[in-house]
């Protein structure tokens, strides 16, 4: 069997969604005005998707917790992955805010971490629909 169609992988990738979604979050909250000075990236910016990351980190270690995982709300999470990266993306080239090296650094290693995120989910989706079929015709 493959790792990725391990009935534990997909929860273990949001665990890891969860936690580093909970990291960032409470570093954004907690340390605004030093990260805002340091990177250039707006205080509002920074408290406002703090909160939103904590948010967020519960509802991903909710997920992580069902059985069986729910798939359709994983892929979800997968295409929102998607979303921030790509509003990093647009954040870092298209906003016009004057974001310092650690400021392009802070949003890149976001955009980073989410994409691997929604990569490992896609993957642990694919590796597990067929088993996820057979269980269902199992069971009728």
């Amino acid at each position: 069997m493959s790792i990725l169609a391990s009935s534990r992988f997909l929860p273990r990738v949001m665990w890891a969604d969860a936690a580093s979604c909970a990291a960032t979050g409470a570093l954004q909250l907690l340390a605004a005005r030093p990260l805002a000075a340091l990177t250039g990236l707006p205080l509002a910016l920074l408290t406002g998707t703090g909160v939103f990351l904590l948010l967020y980190a519960l509802l991903a270690g909710w997920i992580a917790r069902r059985q069986p995982v729910p798939r359709t709300l994983i892929g979800l999470i997968a295409l929102g992955n998607l979303g921030w990266a790509l509003a990093c993306a647009l954040l870092i080239f298209g906003s016009g805010l004057m974001l310092s090296g650690w400021g392009v650094a802070w949003v890149a290693a976001q955009a980073l971490v989410v994409i691997v995120l929604a990569d490992l989910q896609w993957l642990g989706l694919r590796a597990t629909r067929g088993s996820t079929h057979q269980s269902l015709q199992a069971a009728v």
